[in-house]
């Protein structure tokens, strides 16, 4: 799917859509592809490589044509856990035209954001601006859906929300390694700001940028090492949790425990009749003995069992000296 838009955000009604300065190609189709390599100008490993989630961002610039892979962060997936992750955009100028290429919509921004450009380079940096921000912004709601868990995690005694840290761990290690990707693009693009060229006000534009990339990149290593640091307490919470309870269970086990015993004695019919030429409180005695006795013993074979371990490296000697 493709369509146009002109330098103030409207969108170009030309179906051919040659005469727009900016083109926008969401998920192209083999034709599409053609037509870029083509009539585009676009070389055919960057057209690939702008559809492939796990391409690093990269600037190179040739002959009257820049090509720049970008990273920027998909829509949160809500499935049985909410889920952050990156995806490629190529941007391909030439002359007075910029295409974009994406893997999936929607557009990164609309034409609110394109107010008050004047060429296709501010363009650039409007887009690149609107990612890190968008960077931002995920990285927000990843700390406060961090912080909810936390609180759940506290008296949680299932693995459901720990699960979810884990992905939130992994979020963040793609976040980080895709914004340190793209603030080497920024800085290369910096360095070629002369061969571009830039203008004085789109140089300082582009400081920002690098400024506020940096920043971003900050953050995102600070909530990654601390989310990282802090999983092995987590999950020590939630073996204590258990282990409370467990501990709770037993209590009530070690509680009732007499009483069924005294229920079971009392309750053994077959026994009185098989005793029933003996005083009952001699048979009940021996019977209250022997049970003391077995379990004495019982108790003596599981401690040796316990005890014994086999000494390690420990051969035999199979005649040797």
């Amino acid at each position: 799917m493709r369509f146009g838009l002109g330098l103030h955000g409207e969108t170009v009604g030309d179906p051919t859509i040659n005469g727009a300065p900016i083109q926008v190609y969401v998920d192209p189709d083999e034709g599409e592809k053609h037509r870029l390599t083509t009539e585009g100008g676009v070389d055919a490993y960057d057209l690939e490589s702008a559809l492939d989630p796990d391409e690093i961002a990269r600037l190179e610039l040739g002959p009257g044509r820049l090509s720049l892979l970008w990273k920027r962060p998909k829509r949160a997936a809500l499935a049985e856990t909410l889920r952050f992750d990156v995806s490629s955009v190529g941007l391909f100028l030439q002359a007075d035209r910029l295409t974009f290429v994406l893997s999936e919509g929607p557009m990164p921004f609309g034409p609110r954001d394109l107010e008050g450009v004047s060429s296709v380079t501010d363009v650039i940096l409007r887009f690149l601006l609107s990612t890190i921000r968008h960077y931002a912004g995920h990285l927000k709601a990843i700390r406060q859906v961090v912080s909810s868990l936390e609180a759940k995690i506290s008296s949680s005694m299932e693995n459901r929300y720990l699960l979810q840290m884990f992905t939130f761990t992994e979020s963040l290690t793609y976040y980080l390694n895709a914004i340190e990707a793209n603030g080497s693009v920024l800085v290369k693009l910096r360095t070629l700001a002369e061969r571009l060229p830039l203008g004085p006000d789109q140089v300082a534009v582009l400081d920002d940028l690098i400024l506020e990339n940096t920043q971003c990149a900050r953050q995102a290593q600070i909530y990654n090492t601390v989310l990282a640091g802090l999983m092995d307490a987590r999950g020590t919470i939630v073996n204590n949790n258990m282990n409370v309870l467990l501990k709770k269970l037993t209590l009530i086990n070690i509680i009732f425990l007499p009483l069924n015993l005294i229920a079971s004695i009392g309750g053994m019919s077959e026994f009185s009749m098989m005793t029933q030429g003996m005083d009952w409180r001699v048979s009940y005695a021996l019977f209250s003995i022997g049970m003391v006795v077995l379990g004495w013993l019982t108790y003596v074979l599981v401690v040796r069992a316990t005890e014994r371990q086999p000494v390690p490296g420990r051969r035999r000697s199979q005649g040797r000296p």
